[in-house]
């Protein structure tokens, strides 16, 4: 009889320490493992608006798993079937040196040679080093990620927007004014029918805070204006209607998911460019409107 006593403890005393450790296991809150959450993949790109880096490209070699052994030619009887061996050939590089190439190929390279000022492409669909340097230069000029040479949808995007901008439908006389083409989100400044600043891109109003069209002239700038309502500095700020006006873009530009509250947001360059052209009375002529808007 003691003896299924001193069964039955020991039997329940299991019990009771097996429940225990199930239930610290399964417990989500228990502290000191030293474990934290990893952050969602891609959490920055999407938060910044960039695109994906391009996969590198590297050569396809397929190196033997062994160096070959060279066998030691026997000298030859006769000095005339001497022969030395043939030089290899060099392989020749490919067109693309090493450059990816974009599904929008030629048509980049056509809008990039009528646009001009980006170096000499060849308008046949195939990248080449030319090529390859000329669609760098335009996408770091207008702040595209990465500037990979490769034709992708946002270059493909810029450069058709902004090739296709005219600029004389921006009635700017004699005087210096400030263009928008909300239609084709690019700007530019004209002064006396010529060009002095642009075409270059922007970033309007998004749905619900469309930038108006319209004639309006620069009432108030200051190099480092502060928005009260959404708390955040404004870079370059030259206002033209009410609380709209041009500043330095403080995100990602080419993030089309997105827009302003209504202001025409400017890469850097462009902005400080707009601020050392403009004064109070300037001109703005805005014209279009912005796809969605």
């Amino acid at each position: 009889m003691q003896r299924v006593r001193i069964f039955a403890r020991v039997a329940g005393l299991a019990v009771v320490v097996l429940v225990g450790v199930g239930a610290c296991a399964l417990d989500p809150q228990t502290e000191g493992t030293g474990g934290t959450t990893p952050a969602p993949v891609g959490l920055t790109e999407r938060a910044s608006g960039a695109s994906a880096p391009p996969t590198s490209e590297r050569p396809a070699t397929s190196p033997s798993a062994q160096p070959s052994r060279t066998a030691t030619p026997k000298p030859s009887r006769s000095p005339s079937a001497t022969t030395s061996p043939k030089p290899r050939a060099t392989p020749k590089p490919s067109r693309s040196a090493g450059c990816p190439q974009g599904e929008h190929q030629r048509a980049v390279e056509s809008y990039l040679s009528r646009l001009g000022g980006f170096g000499t492409l060849t308008v046949d669909g195939a990248q080449s080093a030319a090529d390859c340097a000329a669609i760098k230069k335009f996408q770091i000029r207008y702040g595209i990620s990465p500037a990979s040479g490769r034709a992708g949808p946002t270059t493909y995007d810029v450069a058709k927007r902004l090739a296709g901008t005219d600029v004389s439908r921006c009635r700017a006389g004699s005087r210096l004014t400030f263009c928008v083409d909300l239609t084709r989100q690019t700007v530019w400044a004209m002064r006396g029918g010529k060009v002095v600043l642009g075409p270059t891109v922007t970033r309007t109003g998004m749905s619900g805070y469309a930038t108006p069209a319209g004639t309006y002239s620069v009432g108030g700038r200051n190099p480092r204006e502060w928005s009260n309502p959404y708390e955040v500095w404004l870079p370059y700020w030259q206002q033209f209607n009410g609380g709209i006006g041009f500043h330095e873009t403080t995100t990602y530009l080419h993030n089309g998911a997105i827009g302003s509250h209504g202001c025409v947001n400017l890469l850097h360059r462009d902005a400080v460019r707009l601020w050392e052209l403009g004064s109070i009375g300037t001109r703005v002529v805005v014209i279009g409107r912005r796809p969605g808007t």
